[in-house]
């Protein structure tokens, strides 16, 4: 039932013709040279058994010469057949030339498809990656990361695989096919017709071989992605593994789809096999057919030895490329659903700016007015957000999960728009300053923190490279970072590993936000991003902010209320409305999700205390 599905839905892929053009332009000219140079290696190595034919019937023996009338007559101007009976080395010497100039075209053909071929699989990768960075944030919510890789990656060799070993391949078999066909029929209909007999079989075998091998392919592809999506998990999550104790289980998980592969590859291989191996029963027959009625045909005078030769060579050199004729379409196949999927992501409209694409000077004075969200027509996020920060001020806001906190800020860097509402900065409406200009303003730092797989010093300065290390150090210390960071034995030259697995959560987050500050943007944005640091750790980081950025209007997403308490605004939001806003002594005042959770949090601190005081 799978394998059906797939077939069905391979056979609706069709091909973006524009999208071939694109990549196909600037190296059109390698292809065309490989063209050339395929079709003069072809003619090259069918002159080879013309020649030795030629030796046989008209040098060494007393028949008539098989090469065209211009070549002959030539020829027989200088001498004929004695001239060259005692000049053996000239048709020696056109042996090893022709066969020569066969090599030098074949060399040139692989060299430029190879160039073509690498040339079209940089293209097709650049245009993926420059265009994964235009599309909109919302598409890469809603797309596997695991499933775009594979098509920036696999789908493109797949693509670069085709161009270099079978794209010509059609053109090979299409001219052998053609040149094999006029040179025989002109010197012998029968014996062609004999030569040529089981050659219809091989291309219907082709065309079978195709439709079954193209499922199988696309079942092992599938296996091999399944298999390596259990690897890649693994091998991510594997501290959850071990706290878990769940090695055997990952093991018993991965031999079953590692046994999958092994079976639907072996089914694979099997289904090559057969297909191989009958077709060189069939080839070997044609041949066997071809040597039989030639030699009857020679014994009887009606055919002589130098063609037989010739024709025997011909049959030999068809029959290759006309039984990876299935090979051949295979591969078109999988090429074709490669490109079908690659052209998917290209198809995704990039992010388009919706306004004047204005560079005002931002100085971090927010507005939302009535600002409404959601990320479907039928289900509101946010709902009539209207509050004002001007520069310098510090917006803390609190809520429940799901409540809208985060959509709010992504808001305020357009990476969603608003379905309501209006959100200004500095008087400009957002849709009306261009994207990349708004987010350099605007710095932020996550609750879980992205750190690339470099050093610490790469990290932090990743937005300002030029910048001094004194900068870097500065930004480190108001993140309260700088003296862990030198206490590593490398101190700034650690390299972190990947999504800076090597450092703590605390750690992580405050060298983002080292890396934040050096964006120098006068709206920052704390999405929780303090959630892993103690408390005494936060209210230094927050105290060096203020001393440092004095000018800049900072929005703070936190549940702890120490960290809320000295904002000079707080919001505080429930199913996406804001309920209250005030100060955190305006709060207290009220009846409301803000002093419940504040008379939690110093209940507990209560209990803390006296269970230390305890203790002592």
């Amino acid at each position: 039932m799978e394998t059906q599905e797939t077939a069905k839905k391979t056979n609706k892929i069709k091909i973006n013709f524009k999208l071939v053009g694109r990549i196909m332009k600037r190296h059109w000219v390698h292809l065309l040279i490989s063209v050339v140079a395929l079709i003069a290696a072809v003619s090259f190595a069918y002159i080879v058994p013309m020649i030795t034919s030629f030796t046989v019937d008209y040098v060494i023996g007393n028949g008539p010469s098989n090469l065209p009338d211009g070549v002959t007559a030539f020829i027989e101007e200088r001498g004929g057949r004695e001239f060259l009976r005692q000049n053996l080395w000239i048709p020696a010497l056109a042996l090893v030339s022709f066969t020569a100039m066969n090599g030098t075209a074949t060399f040139f053909r692989r060299r430029h498809v190879a160039v073509a071929s690498e040339g079209m699989a940089e293209t097709l990768r650049n245009l993926l990656f420059e265009h994964l960075q235009k599309v909109p944030y919302d598409y890469h919510k809603h797309v596997s990361t695991g499933d775009l890789i594979q098509r920036c990656t696999s789908d493109v060799e797949t693509i670069r695989r085709f161009i270099a070993n079978q794209l010509l391949e059609i053109v090979r078999t299409v001219s052998m096919v053609t040149i094999a066909a006029v040179i025989m029929f002109s010197v012998n209909l029968k014996m062609t017709l004999i030569s040529m007999v089981l050659l219809p079989f091989l291309f219907v075998a082709s065309f079978v071989y195709f439709r079954k091998v193209r499922d199988q392919f696309t079942l092992s592809d599938q296996a091999e992605g399944k298999l390596s999506a259990t690897l890649q998990e693994n091998l991510a999550g594997v501290r959850v593994v071990r706290a878990f104790g769940q090695q055997r289980d990952e093991v018993d998980k991965f031999t079953a789809c590692n046994a999958d592969f092994r079976d639907k590859t072996y089914r694979l291989s099997q289904m090559m096999g057969i297909y191989w191996g009958a077709s060189d029963g069939v080839g070997y027959t044609q041949i066997a057919l071809t040597l039989f009625f030639g030699i009857v045909y020679v014994v009887k005078g009606e055919f002589t030895l130098g063609n037989l030769l010739m024709f025997t060579s011909y049959v030999g050199m068809l029959t290759w490329p006309v039984r990876q004729l299935g090979r051949i379409l295979s591969d078109l196949g999988k090429a074709t659903v490669s490109l079908g999927r690659i052209d998917e992501i290209l198809s995704v409209p990039a992010e388009n700016e919706p306004g004047k694409a204005l560079r005002p000077e931002i100085c971090g004075e927010v507005e939302f007015r009535d600002v409404c969200f959601g990320y479907d027509t039928y289900d509101d996020v946010l709902k009539k957000i209207s509050f004002r920060a001007k520069p310098g001020e510090t917006v803390a806001i609190l809520g429940s999960t799901g409540s809208g906190k985060t959509s709010l800020v992504q808001l305020l860097q357009r990476l969603y728009t608003t379905t309501a509402g209006s959100i200004f900065v500095d008087g400009v409406n957002i849709n009306d300053i261009e994207g990349a200009h708004l987010r350099s303003n605007i710095g932020i730092v996550l609750q879980e923190p992205f750190l690339y797989s470099r050093t610490i010093m790469e990290n932090i300065r990743i937005v300002r490279p030029e910048a001094a290390e004194e900068d870097v150090y500065a930004a480190a210390r108001i993140a309260s970072v700088h003296d862990v960071i030198e206490g590593f034995e490398k101190g700034y030259e650690t390299v972190v590993g990947e999504r800076g697995v090597t450092l703590s959560g605390g750690q992580k987050q405050r060298v983002a936000i080292a890396r934040m500050l050096m964006q120098s943007a006068p709206i920052l944005i704390f999405d929780d991003s303090m959630s892993a640091v103690d408390t005494e750790t936060d209210a230094a980081i927050r105290a060096a902010l203020r001393t440092r950025r004095e000018h800049t209007t900072t929005f703070i997403i936190s549940h702890r209320i120490t960290t809320l308490m000295e904002a000079d605004d707080i919001l505080v939001l429930e199913h996406g409305e804001l309920v209250q806003q005030g100060t955190h002594e305006e709060l207290l005042r009220q009846d409301g999700l803000y002093r419940r959770i504040a008379e939690i949090q110093n209940a507990l601190e209560d209990e803390l205390r006296s269970e230390e005081g305890g203790e002592a």
